[in-house]
């Protein structure tokens, strides 16, 4: 069930943010509810381009300085470059290649499961879910995590997921990899709106 406050976020920014908005339920509730009969006015320039920076925010679940430092690595690039960059940044920590390879519910499950070490990346142990992938890298569910509650079943409940092209997994092997660069197929987000909020 989906709590208040996230419900009040994904009234205002968009099913998107959270996976759990991304049902029918929450779409009957906003249309049925009480909170949804008033139309909201067009929000001005810098009040869309917030909508567009909290949407990031909140999908990805990152900090304020987070955002800001991945829009400061890439604003060097000129022209519609930027953008693939950002998302690249974005797509590539490796809580959200945990979520894209369909091993957490979420994100945020995905960035818990990081924190408590249960993934190795080119066997080395990593629990920082910021952690930046590479092309070629391998992540591995430790071995003494595979045996855990959240790892149960791991075949069956991937057997009709298909992850993003950029990323695979194989039960089997309980191994993943990054096999090219992640591509900005995303329609929910308008990250060139988000990189005109932080250029004023």
């Amino acid at each position: 069930m989906i709590s208040k406050p996230k419900f009040k976020i994904c009234r205002r920014l968009g099913p998107g943010v959270y996976d759990k908005c991304q049902t029918s339920k929450f779409t009957m509730a906003v249309k049925g509810g009480s909170l949804g009969a008033r139309r909201p006015k067009a929000p001005s320039e810098y009040g869309a381009q917030l909508i567009e920076k909290q949407k990031v925010r909140f999908s990805y679940g990152i900090s304020e300085n987070q955002l800001s430092n991945y829009v400061e690595k890439v604003s060097h690039i000129k022209g519609a470059g930027t953008t693939e960059k950002l998302y690249e940044r974005l797509e590539s920590r490796l809580d959200n290649a945990i979520y894209r390879m369909g091993l957490g519910a979420s994100r945020r499950a995905a960035r818990q499961m990081v924190s408590h070490g249960h993934f190795m990346v080119n066997d080395k142990k990593i629990t920082i879910p910021s952690y930046e992938l590479k092309v070629g890298d391998v992540i591995k569910i430790r071995e003494g995590s595979k045996g855990k509650k959240i790892f149960a079943n791991t075949t069956e409940k991937l057997k009709d997921y298909n992850p993003p092209p950029w990323i695979s997994f194989d039960p089997g092997s309980m191994e993943g990899k990054v096999k090219d660069k992640p591509k900005n197929v995303e329609s929910f987000f308008d990250l060139s709106a988000v990189l005109e909020f932080y250029s004023r």
